[in-house]
């Protein structure tokens, strides 16, 4: 029953969508009218307003850290984090509150590996920083950092559950970001920092 509760309690917490919160503090028209429709803080950032763009960035990931790391606190065993883990990242992706319609789980996906491992979340967080760089293309700093991150789990831990839930992880994210990849063979991809249309 605890275990049941922890993992509700994660997917409710992975729900709340910080693109909308801080659309609404700032005074912002909601993200999902604009640019790529996405409730993330990239398409915020289309908006022009980089302080509501950071506020969603860091409450996604937040959420993410906070739903592992309380898990932790609470002495669950790892499969119970890593069930706990997907929860909050799923929460995310199929938001009760948005009715199942979410983002695509970047910040999140980064918060939750950061609080499992923070070695492997620097190092898959450092994978995007540099692919975003270098290309200034979001969506695909997101698709390599998440075929990446299942590669560095196992190297660093071998197959666990924690390993698994983080290849599950990636291949969700990979999923959800299906449009970018058409995009960007297409060459229509937009780059970070262009503002809506």
């Amino acid at each position: 029953m605890p275990t049941a509760l922890a993992i509700l309690a994660a997917y409710l917490l992975g729900s709340v969508p910080f693109a909308m919160i801080s659309s609404r503090v700032f005074g912002l028209a909601d993200p999902r009218t604009y640019g790529s429709g996405n409730p993330g803080a990239t398409n915020v950032l289309r908006s022009g307003n980089k302080k509501a763009a950071l506020m969603t960035l860091i409450g996604d990931a937040l959420k993410g850290a906070v739903a592992v790391i309380v898990a932790q606190q609470m002495g669950f065993g790892d499969t119970a984090i890593a069930l706990v883990a997907l929860a909050v990242f799923i929460g995310h992706l199929y938001p009760v509150f948005l009715k199942f319609k979410g983002g695509k789980g970047v910040a999140t996906a980064a918060g939750v590996l950061l609080a499992l491992d923070p070695i492997l979340g620097l190092a898959v967080a450092g994978t995007w920083l540099l692919v975003a760089y270098v290309s200034r293309y979001s969506s695909l700093a997101a698709l390599i950092a998440a075929a990446a991150a299942p590669v560095i789990a196992v190297l660093m831990h071998g197959v666990t559950n924690q390993t698994l839930v983080v290849g599950l992880l990636g291949m969700a994210l990979i999923g959800k970001h299906w449009q970018n990849i058409q995009r960007l063979m297409a060459g229509q991809e937009t780059k970070i920092g262009s503002k809506k249309k």
